[in-house]
């Protein structure tokens, strides 16, 4: 089998598989094999707890529309984003569009938000949320983290959480954020890294692969990916903590042992804050 043919296979399996958890957070039910991993329930109380405990606050999830928290996510990107007024902000695998919205907030109305997402199921669910929440800065565009529908040095910055350990080629991923991103522009992600190779057996498991594990590349990995895309200021910053929580993804299978969720932050060389020192501060890993 091909590369480019292995490659369309995981998105394939991705997408279906995400639209099935989209389909079932629509119609209040639960809610694939991906819910199993990644935490999603019918009960918007145990979503409430599961958002908790990857770091949004209580006030975060009464901001949204209902049903935009599917309790997806290994993390809190905003939590490292120092989002600014009037700022773009692009969203990798929207989803709901939870993350959209609550960084619309900070960005106000002079912001724009543009959430990406390659499962229209998820969008339409997420257009529909940014209509009830009268979110007008807020746009959802249907495409491919690998190719972003998005034009040259647009964004301020990027965020994601927990999906760009999904895409079969993780190197196109960060060559176009880079494009998107305005030089000076920060990506800031929350996603699963691994710590240890994996056995086979669990990396070329579909289930775990759309359960955000199977995927997850070496530290030193995405580190290189970011250098070759052209993003300095790397840091990427594990947590410990996260262990417990993957655990319950895919009880019994060990699949802690290997991965755990980091903060990715990086910047496109060349901004006039950079220059002036600004960019240093918003950057804090040594």
């Amino acid at each position: 089998m091909s590369d480019h043919h292995n490659m369309d296979n995981i998105r394939q399996n991705v997408r279906e598989e995400y639209a099935k958890v989209a389909e079932a957070s629509n119609e209040g039910s639960c809610c694939g094999e991906v819910a199993s991993c990644c935490g999603v329930s019918d009960d918007a109380a145990i979503n409430t707890l599961i958002s908790t405990r990857l770091g949004y606050s209580e006030g975060d999830l009464d901001a949204v529309p209902d049903g935009a928290d599917m309790g997806l996510g290994c993390g809190n990107p905003r939590a490292i984003a120092s989002l600014k007024e009037g700022e773009i902000v692009v969203d990798l695998g929207s989803g709901g569009g939870f993350d959209a919205f609550l960084s619309a907030r900070e960005v106000g109305v002079s912001g724009k938000v543009i959430g990406v997402d390659m499962t229209p199921t998820m969008i339409s669910k997420a257009r529909k949320n940014a209509l009830k929440g009268k979110f007008s800065q807020v746009e959802f565009r249907l495409g491919e983290i690998e190719h972003l529908p998005i034009a040259d040095n647009t964004a301020d910055i990027i965020i994601s959480n927990c999906v760009i350990n999904l895409s079969p080629n993780k190197q196109q991923v960060f060559n176009d954020a880079f494009r998107v991103l305005k030089p000076g522009g920060r990506l800031a992600v929350s996603d699963v890294v691994a710590t240890a190779e994996m056995p086979e057996e669990m990396k070329s498991d579909p289930l775990l692969h759309a359960g955000c594990m199977a995927g997850a590349e070496l530290i030193e990995d995405i580190e290189t990916m970011l250098q070759k895309a052209g993003f300095e200021n790397i840091c990427i910053t594990p947590k410990d903590e996260s262990r417990a929580f993957i655990k319950d993804w895919a009880p019994g299978r060990g699949v802690e042992d290997y991965v755990l969720s980091a903060y990715i932050e990086a910047v496109k060389p060349g901004g006039v804050d950079c220059e002036s020192g600004v960019c240093a501060t918003w950057h804090t890993c040594d």
